[in-house]
């Protein structure tokens, strides 16, 4: 036999192991995919026959009551949001299982626990006009009982939704109640009876506070405009557009997922159910496309984390600060525009270094979208655009989010595969609902932590002490409040996160002089990037579980590629421009490309690439250092990083050598995987 025929045996040989590990590839894909939702399935009932009904039946009627109440008759605050909490916990026990079991039958249990939670509905809605002058100051003994049940129905469904760790937490602070007289320093107080604890806790300082009124007006209704995004196919076409734009780029699939998770990430209030939903399917791609399962992993779950940074609804946080800190709303989205740039940006660079790296080249054209059937369908972008126009132009939030519903579903019948028909809109309500549980719970139990520091004063305390670091340091007491906000943190959705951080750290730092939107977008960027901080990061732990990746591992790299929003709070004190506070149009533009350049150069000083080449290990400590100094706002340090970004260049083009980058194989992706 000749050369040129074993050569050609030898090739086709060698194509069909890969296609064949390539099919391996992705069984392991479908596998990995499959146990995660076994895993789901052991913790959600799979509903059937007449409780699955009941089920559609309330969650419908709870959207429908939430729209109603919202768009046309308002009732008292305290009623509304404590029957918003009704429905939350009555879904909750007939869609979480309590306790493991195989069975998807709703328990006897669940059932009393439903009528108890029906019961303390009705009774604050009953005895609303003595409760307000009654409730955490001279209880009686039936308001301490529905409150100590209200709390423990609280602390249970979030027990179910969203695991142990947030009701843990929670429990710290109900000890701390009655602790406090034996506690030293900041943290002593004179205590408190069971009675008044209960009633004020459960009352509209704790649980029915700032929390569940952000939940019950605002999150509930971007949640079912998520939803109607869904059912719609709007959701799935910003998705089909990220792929087009970005998907034959090199390492395409990595720069969708920072497009469409950022996209998705901005309306889901939950980092890491976003990572789940949109992770999924980029995960997968990144994988194929030859990055490593782990960086895969980590750019998902970044990106998912950064989407909550995203105006114009930051994953239901712009309502909360704007709640919180009276300010309108239009300036919190204003300010948030920039910082939120630059950590995209920064992602976006991680991922095109490790990309140019490793020579990578992006998704041919037969594998992306149709670009003659996407401008087709541009329309479907209305919801959004119209969503912005309204919020931007002083409409109330409420009204903007439910024009948006009705885009959707009005967009939908232009599309016979998305057509939202009765049954179609009843689902969408559902899946509305059905999303928005976990949300009610977890800010219902953000409200208990609220109501103890309310109640025993220790924020006060907290922001006492940073004004006494604060005299020696202002830079340490930064880096302190960073610290507090991200333990705070761990382990809790941004919502909660931020609800807590806001409460004890927030009002410190404005006591310091610092403007109140630079303090609370401090604070609230530190929760959000918690869900990817070591070592309880949820984001990273629930990216990992879709990539088969070790989850602590996964954290560290997502810690990485996102290092960029650690260092962008600090320049809202030290560059105020960024958020628009201050300074002319010309002193913005230059801080702003300043910045650019300054999370180009971090983004090259973690994938250790510049200039074309790699990055030695000092080149990349004056990596970093340039990066800080463009970071910040100030000729002298643009100067000085100017000066190093000129000597690193001289250094990687006369001392540093390339390493030879190699186009990634079919062998290479198998091996990664």
């Amino acid at each position: 036999m000749s050369k040129e025929k074993k050569q050609k045996n030898w090739n086709k040989e060698g194509e069909k192991q890969v296609e064949k590990k390539e099919e391996n590839e992705n069984k392991k894909i479908d596998t990995t995919l499959g146990e995660d939702e076994i895993e789901t399935s052991e913790q959600i009932r799979n509903l059937s026959g007449f409780v699955r009904y009941l089920f559609l039946a309330i969650a419908v009627i709870g959207a429908l009551y939430h729209l109603y109440i919202l768009n046309f008759n308002p009732i008292d605050p305290w009623v509304f949001r404590s029957t918003h909490l009704a429905f939350g916990t009555v879904l909750a026990l007939m869609l979480y299982k309590g306790w493991k079991t195989k069975s998807n039958k709703v328990s006897i249990i669940d059932w009393l626990l439903i009528a108890v939670a029906i019961f303390v509905a009705l009774y604050i809605y009953i005895n609303l006009s003595q409760l307000v002058f009654r409730f955490g100051v001279a209880p009686t003994t039936m308001d301490f009982i529905v409150a100590a049940l209200g709390l423990l129905l609280v602390l249970e469904i979030t027990r179910r939704a969203s695991g142990w760790i947030l009701p843990i937490l929670a429990f710290v602070f109900i000890l701390y109640s009655f602790a406090g007289p034996y506690l030293p320093g900041i943290l002593n107080h004179n205590g408190y009876s069971l009675e008044r604890f209960a009633t004020y806790v459960y009352g509209l300082d704790g649980v029915f506070g700032v929390t569940t009124d952000v939940s019950s007006k605002y999150i509930i209704l971007f949640i079912i405009f998520g939803a109607f995004l869904q059912m719609s196919g709007v959701g799935q076409y910003f998705i089909d557009v990220a792929f087009r734009i970005a998907g034959g780029l090199r390492g395409g699939p990595a720069k969708v997922a920072v497009v469409s998770s950022g996209l998705m990430g901005m309306i889901n209030g939950t980092s890491a159910g976003n990572v789940v939903a949109t992770g999924s399917l980029t995960i997968p791609l990144m994988r194929k496309t030859g990055y490593r399962p782990m960086f895969a992993a980590a750019t998902e779950a970044t990106a998912s984390s950064g989407g909550q940074l995203l105006p114009p609804i930051m994953g239901a946080g712009a309502f909360l600060m704007a709640e919180i800190t009276g300010m309108p709303y239009s300036s919190i989205i204003i300010a948030a525009t920039i910082p939120a740039i630059l950590y995209f940006v920064s992602v976006y660079f991680m991922v095109d270094f490790q990309a140019v790296k490793s020579g990578m080249v992006g998704l041919s054209r037969d594998r992306l979208p149709n670009l003659k059937k996407l401008m087709k369908k541009f329309y479907l972008f209305t919801p959004v655009v119209l969503l912005i126009y309204l919020l931007v132009n002083g409409f109330s939030v409420i009204f903007a989010g439910t024009v948006g519903i009705v885009a959707c579903f009005i967009l939908s019948l232009f599309s016979k595969e998305n057509r939202m028909g009765l049954m179609k809109i009843l689902e969408a309500l559902e899946l509305g609902m059905k999303n928005a549980i976990q949300l009610i719970a977890i800010v219902a139990t953000a409200g208990i932590i609220v109501g103890v520091i309310a109640l025993t004063g220790v924020g006060q305390r907290f922001s006492s002490m940073l004004l006494t670091i604060a005299d020696n340091n202002l830079l340490i007491a930064l880096i302190f409040a960073m610290a507090i906000s991200i333990i705070l943190g761990m382990g809790m959705p941004t919502t909660a996160a931020y609800a807590v951080a806001a409460s004890v750290i927030a009002p410190g730092l404005v006591n310091l002089g610092i403007e109140p939107i630079i303090a609370h977008m401090f604070v609230f960027y530190y929760a959000v990037i918690s869900a990817i901080t070591p070592p309880v990061a949820l984001a990273a732990f629930a990216a990992a579980g879709i990539s088969g990746t070790d989850p602590m591992k996964t954290s560290v790299e997502a810690f990485k590629i996102g290092l960029a929003a650690f260092i962008v709070p600090f320049m809202f004190f030290f560059s105020p421009e960024l958020l628009l506070e201050s300074g002319t149009t010309g002193s913005i533009i230059l801080v702003v490309i300043t910045a650019l350049i300054g999370v180009y150069l971090l983004s090259a000083a973690v994938q250790g690439w510049f200039f074309g080449k790699t990055a030695s290990w000092y080149s990349r400590i004056i990596l970093l250092g340039a990066a800080i100094m463009f970071m910040l706002s100030g000729i002298q340090t643009d100067v000085i990083g100017i000066i190093l970004t000129i000597a690193l260049i001289g250094i990687q083009k006369f001392i540093n050598k390339s390493d030879p980058r190699q186009a990634v194989t079919h062998e290479d992706i198998s091996a990664s995987s």
